[in-house]
């Protein structure tokens, strides 16, 4: 491996396991139940890179080995050497490609559930009709994957069937990790339903992608809070028109307004209202401790004017284009039906390119 920063890393992980081993054996340690689960933990996560990096440096002995066989007086031994040479020259490649992986830093937040919130920008109506779509769209996608499920937290529908905005959970393992890069101004170029002449209108909308927090990881005071209840306009008929089981939250210090008006529960929907207002605020909380997040967060998510835009859908084309790793598809129907690993894998790896060059700055 030629870096010298990811050898000494790597020779720090390791020995880094190694003390987490002797701990663990420490009969003193043992009888802390709270510092054996942290450092079971701790070494769990550790595991995998130092097996690899234990197979890393055998087939780097092996190699050297095979290098010093090709001096020998042998004939057999030496068309041996020059055998084994390549695969061992393939398989320490492929393994410093996997520690170099392994080694980025893992974001903590990536196993968690998310808040999806869709909001029509320019356009008008058909910004709304396209906000529909694409909340169909990120809904056929967890469907596609095993363990998750969505679950509708409020909305604010257009007279055409489409959405002003539309707010959603994504409930599943690692759903933060692969819907995070959907953060952003999606624009549609097509013939909306509304137009007569058949000219082509550029629609936005905006997405923006939250981690659930946990209660203790963002406090909230409640004399910070002011919840109103009224008529849930939402499914139930006539029993959600009686009774006022729909919650509007103001966090007076932000001016944040969360609704939830899902579930026929005037306590379950506080409690999603509530969610929905801890991960929104954990996201103000992080954009102003870390000026890189908040950043990133002005750049995905810019303001819906037509000019900013992560991905363009065009159907005269019937193209989908992702402006920031420019990937193209062209099966426009299929990535609507929720087929977005393509656009998610390409993201992944830019921003573990990208996370990986800085690291061996």
């Amino acid at each position: 491996m030629d870096s010298e920063h990811i050898l000494a890393r790597l020779d720090a992980v390791e020995a880094r396991f190694d003390e987490l081993t002797r701990l663990l054996a420490d009969p003193e340690v043992v009888q802390d139940y709270e510092k054996v689960a942290a450092y079971a933990k701790e070494r769990a996560d550790l595991e995998e890179t130092v097996s690899v990096y234990h197979r890393y440096k055998q087939v780097e002995a092996e190699y050297a080995a095979a290098e010093e066989m090709l001096t020998d007086a042998d004939e057999d031994i030496r068309a041996m050497a020059e055998e084994e040479l390549p695969r061992l020259e393939a398989e320490q490649a492929a393994l410093e490609q996997q520690l170099r992986q392994l080694l980025i830093p893992k974001d903590p937040r990536d196993e968690r559930n998310v808040i999806v919130e869709i909001r029509a920008g320019a356009g008008g109506d058909e910004a709304g009709l396209f906000a529909a779509d694409l909340l169909r769209m990120y809904t056929r996608y967890a469907e596609r994957q095993s363990g998750w499920k969505t679950e509708l937290i409020s909305e604010n529908r257009t007279g055409i069937g489409g959405y002003k905005e539309v707010v959603f959970t994504v409930q599943g393992k690692g759903a933060y990790s692969r819907l995070k890069y959907e953060s952003g101004v999606h624009r549609v170029q097509r013939v909306p339903v509304t137009e007569s002449s058949g000219r082509i209108h550029t629609s936005t909308v905006t997405v923006a992608v939250l981690p659930e927090v946990d209660d203790v990881e963002i406090n909230i005071d409640p004399k910070d809070l002011e919840i109103d209840t009224y008529g849930s306009s939402g499914p139930g008929g006539q029993h959600m028109q009686k009774n006022e089981t729909a919650i509007r939250i103001t966090h007076k210090p932000t001016g944040l307004v969360v609704t939830c008006e899902s579930e026929r529960s005037q306590t379950q929907n506080k409690l999603r209202a509530m969610g929905v207002l801890r991960a929104r605020l954990y996201e103000m909380e992080q954009a102003k401790q870390d000026a890189e997040i908040d950043e990133a967060r002005r750049s995905q998510v810019g303001t819906g004017e037509r000019s900013e835009k992560v991905r363009t859908y065009n159907y005269p084309q019937n193209r989908v284009t992702d402006h920031r790793v420019g990937l193209n598809s062209y099966n426009l129907p299929a990535v609507m039906d929720g087929d977005l690993d393509d656009f998610i894998d390409a993201l992944t790896l830019d921003e573990q390119t990208r996370r990986l060059a800085a690291m061996e700055a």
